[in-house]
């Protein structure tokens, strides 16, 4: 690692390394979710190969966000108190092991003792305990690393890697099971996940003035906190957040109890989580058994979602940023946060009504994209409420998209079997469109109640 610098050297024009950084947190989201989705391609060989049923499949979906669910939180407390160089160095490494496990789930010594089904569950189980540190850290990154007016962007590009990750995965993975069998998907994207952990580790720091590429210019930027009147900070929110005391101070649990935007934040991401593992979990099988397509054309169309994704995740977080800079940050966050997931939920419905296959995926593609158009302003949201602790915060609410995420991957096949597609996906519309009116409630900018 390179050795940080305490006093950053001045510069005639700021240094961009913050940017840098974000690369490397984009960098860490595309494998997570390259991770998260070889499995949903993969399943089509995986299934008759260990004799598995559809529903069981689902077990296994829901056993990965099960794991992701229940260690959000400790693993955004791990970022704010140890840092977050160390802590998703330590995350990718362990996930990426875990990955490339599955390819002999059915031959690992848990096998013998739970059956390859359960042996399958525990490992994408402990590969959701490693992949719940990576976004409450990009939070705690982005608290640290970006000033107020940038930090809705931050979230947006680094988490619109989940887009980029999903898109290439389908066709990726499609192509290795057709070439080399489904197990190769696994091992690539386990080795893929320790040379990126070795990247990060390598370059990034905790805080900017501890990197040695960050000139004096540059942190000037970052600590400028305040950005317009319209967006003074509440009691709290312009401290400095680099004193290296923050991670030391208590959670403050009542805090966070007391305040009723913490509530209707986490409630709403709930339902973005339900909508969002439907297409991570079975849009790729809703392609190849509802629409028809083969599965290298399946694969092709699957992606829509995920480059929809792409693009609104990032122009969600700049609009987020530029709104509040306008009218406020109550009025940046909660108008994002509700048109996009009422677009969404619009889109879904829509395509699951319409015949013509095309038309259909570019509707429910966009649909996925206005559900992440709300990303930046979500993740931004608990910084602007709670800076010194977006870790724990942040993982709190990403808890709630997990346990929609949990319910979805089994539901939504049942809602399919009992009643249709069409009933299934409209019903993950009906919730998103509630999450995004309860985006009315959400007042970030007034912090929290002591």
């Amino acid at each position: 690692m390179p050795s940080p610098s305490p006093n950053p050297a001045a510069g005639p024009a700021p240094s961009r390394t913050r940017w840098k950084i974000l690369a490397l947190l984009t960098l860490i989201s595309i494998i997570t979710y390259v991770d998260r989705v070889n499995i949903s391609v993969a399943g089509r060989q995986m299934m008759p190969a260990l004799g598995l049923t559809q529903m069981q499949l689902g077990y296994v979906f829901s056993a990965f966000v099960l794991g992701y669910a229940l260690f959000q939180v400790p693993g955004g407390w791990l970022g704010d108190r140890w840092g977050t160089r160390l802590v998703l160095a330590g995350a990718v490494v362990w996930w990426s092991v875990f990955t490339a496990c599955t390819a002999v789930s059915g031959t690992v010594p848990a096998a013998e003792w739970l059956g390859v089904l359960g042996s399958l569950i525990l490992i994408r189980f402990l590969i959701g305990v490693g992949e719940a540190a990576a976004l409450p850290n990009f939070n705690r990154a982005v608290a640290h690393w970006f000033p107020l007016r940038e930090r809705g962007l931050g979230m947006g590009v680094s988490i619109g890697g989940i887009g980029i990750g999903s898109a290439i995965t389908p066709p990726l993975v499609a192509w290795m099971m057709v070439n080399f069998g489904w197990q190769s998907a696994f091992y690539a994207s386990g080795l893929a996940g320790l040379l990126i952990a070795g990247l990060w580790s390598w370059y990034a720091t905790d805080r900017p003035e501890q990197h040695y590429g960050v000139n004096q210019a540059e942190l000037a930027i970052i600590k400028d906190t305040p950005l317009t009147p319209t967006l003074s900070p509440p009691a709290g929110r312009g401290e400095n957040l680099g004193e290296g005391k923050g991670e030391r101070e208590p959670v403050p649990w009542r805090a966070f109890a007391r305040t009723p935007s913490v509530w209707w934040l986490v409630i709403s991401y709930t339902a973005l989580g339900y909508v969002a593992y439907v297409y991570m979990s079975w849009f790729y099988l809703y392609l190849v058994s509802e629409r028809g397509f083969n599965v290298l054309r399946g694969a092709f169309f699957a992606s829509g979602p995920f480059l929809a994704m792409t693009a609104l995740c990032p122009l969600g977080g700049w609009v987020t940023d530029r709104v509040a800079a306008s009218f406020g940050v109550n009025a940046g966050r909660s108008r994002v946060g509700c048109a996009g997931m009422l677009l969404s939920g619009l889109c879904i419905v829509v395509g699951t009504q319409i015949a013509e296959p095309y038309t259909a995926i570019t509707l429910l593609s966009l649909g996925a994209g206005f559900l992440y158009f709300t990303v930046g302003a979500f993740w931004a949201s608990t910084i602007d409420l709670a800076p010194r602790h977006a870790g724990t915060l942040s993982g709190i609410m990403n808890t709630g998209a997990n346990v929609g995420g949990t319910l979805s991957p089994t539901l939504t096949p049942w809602l399919a079997e009992q009643f249709g597609w069409s009933v299934s996906l409209s019903f993950a519309a009906a919730i998103g469109a509630i999450g995004g009116l309860l985006w009315l409630l959400v007042r970030p900018g007034d912090g929290l109640r002591k």
